[in-house]
């Protein structure tokens, strides 16, 4: 679906296979809110060399394997956000220190404990930026072709960097969408 009507906090950005941003290519994007101001998300499928212990040093023991930083976009690199799924049960607005996006899936606020929280949550990743669009910008790249906006699963949060999330959400959509995921991204390669 390239709709903007579909695109809502909790729901997912998957690059057009042509996509030709090196921020981009490839890449899946968990909104983070959506309103007629504007967009902003994190790339899922992006992590660094950075240990979370060097960033955040009170919640590398406590985020999802590899305890690595990933790159959530090309805005605010120095600013880290914290995204986590929450146990079955557990609501965000009842869980001190996280803001909730859509359904288990919640924003961590970094300052606080993480004692209190950590049992609550099924896991949590910690990005550095986020990937953000001005008022009609993210409109203009839907009508454009560059994005497919999907539903999320909280598992996507979590996903091990070793799986091609990219090909693994188009894979989950049904045809025709599933047969993108075995786009060789350039048509030279093929």
């Amino acid at each position: 679906m390239r709709d903007v009507d579909a695109v809502e906090p909790g729901s997912l950005l998957i690059a057009d296979p042509t996509m030709s941003d090196p921020n981009f290519r490839r890449t899946v994007v968990l909104v983070l809110h959506h309103s007629s101001q504007g967009t902003l998300g994190v790339v899922l499928n992006r992590p660094s060399e950075i240990p979370v212990a060097s960033v955040l040093p009170h919640w590398a023991d406590h985020v999802a394997a590899p305890a690595s930083v990933f790159v959530g976009g090309p805005v605010e690199r120095d600013t880290p956000l914290g995204v986590a799924t929450l146990r079955t049960g557990e609501v965000p607005g009842s869980v001190p220190g996280t803001i909730g996006v859509h359904g288990p899936l919640a924003l961590v606020v970094l300052d606080s404990d993480p004692e209190p929280l950590v049992p609550r949550l099924r896991g949590m990743r910690v990005f550095a930026g986020y990937a953000g669009w001005d008022a009609g910008q993210l409109a203009g790249e839907l009508e454009r072709g560059d994005w497919i906006v999907a539903p999320a699963l909280p598992s996507d949060v979590l996903a091990e960097p070793s799986t091609d999330l990219w090909a693994a959400v188009l894979r989950r959509q049904g045809l025709p969408l599933a047969l993108l995921a075995t786009h060789p991204g350039d048509l030279q390669l093929n």
